[in-house]
């Protein structure tokens, strides 16, 4: 049976952010084998704003929101994961480069850059400029099929090439670790370290999943659109970049029903068209979650006790400030 009560996170660098109802934690393994946490509360807009809460558009806050969480908890773990570093070369007698706070930020700014124009060109203009080379414009459905083909293919391939990096590897445990935590919960196991391992690294409500449904509600939405727009508004082809342009208009949508398929079919695990449809997100953790060792699967209790206002105090602990 499992809890009413909802908890989900992500990994970090070295460490796990939980949700909770009411507040975040993350907990980050220290080099000292220390677990340093911080809790913030928060409560989503989804609950205070009554509009924000409707289906579908529930969905897109819900993202933006997770999106803007997990660029802070990222950049928290990442800096606690540099004094590490830092310690280490001076124990060493290595000399340490400090970095003004304008070179990091240009650094951070230039990887965005460098991210999102990436991702354009990965899963926004090729696929439609080889669905457009190989013929398929005027057919809107077959266009579609061809460049979400395409997307899910470059998706699937880009997370196997990253999983072969070394500091991904250990991400990807410590997303094995948040889940078995999650599962255990949910199923009403005991929160030991020996019952929390038994479970599985595999969750249904995994962001890996809701990037798959994203990917699949997309042809599906997308060659609806075009259908309507090539009959019934222009009354001929489309040209690509019309297409590509109204198609990043129409994410909040794409990204509020795929949310929605996400929320049906955790709630349905056991329907045979649930069952089919979950599994490529399934399937994919299989990469984005790995083993993980009983100080990861740790790191994400006390993250996961945190969030839910239980008690961590056997875990060697140490409480930061919010504002740290």
């Amino acid at each position: 049976m499992k809890k009413e009560i909802s908890v989900g996170g992500q990994a970090v660098i070295e460490g796990v952010m939980m949700r909770g109802p009411d507040r975040l934690a993350t907990a980050i393994r220290r080099r000292s084998g220390e677990i340093e946490l911080k809790i913030s509360p928060f409560v989503s807009a989804t609950q205070k704003v009554k509009f924000f809460g409707l289906p579908i558009i529930r969905g897109f806050v819900s993202l933006i929101e997770m999106m803007k969480i997990g660029f802070s908890t990222l950049t928290f773990s990442a800096e606690r994961f540099e004094l590490d570093l830092k310690a280490e070369a001076l124990e060493k007698g290595e000399t340490i480069k400090e970095k003004s706070k304008a070179a990091e930020k240009r650094e951070e700014i230039l990887s965005f850059v460098i991210a999102f124009g990436l991702a354009f060109l990965l899963f926004g203009l090729l696929p439609y400029k080889l669905s457009d080379w190989m013929k398929l414009s005027k057919q809107d459905f077959f266009f579609n099929l061809f460049a979400g083909s395409i997307r899910i293919v470059f998706f699937v391939i880009y997370i196997w090439a990253i999983s072969l990096m070394k500091d991904v590897k250990r991400l990807f445990r410590y997303h094995g670790a948040e889940h078995k935590n999650v599962n255990a919960y949910e199923h009403n196991s005991r929160l030991e370290l020996a019952e929390i391992q038994s479970h599985t690294t595999i969750h249904p409500r995994c962001g890996t999943s809701f990037m798959f449904f994203v990917l699949l509600v997309g042809i599906l939405i997308f060659s609806i659109t075009d259908t309507l727009v090539s009959q019934y508004i222009l009354g001929a082809t489309i040209p690509v970049y019309i297409r590509l342009a109204y198609h990043l208009l129409m994410i909040p949508l794409i990204s509020g029903v795929s949310y929605e398929v996400l929320k049906f079919s955790g709630r349905n695990l056991n329907h045979p068209i649930v069952k089919l449809m979950t599994i490529p997100g399934m399937a994919l953790q299989k990469i984005t979650t790995q083993a993980p060792d009983d100080d990861m699967v740790e790191t994400a209790l006390v993250a996961m006790k945190a969030a839910l206002d239980m008690d961590y105090s056997t875990h060697n602990v140490i409480l930061l400030d919010a504002g740290k």
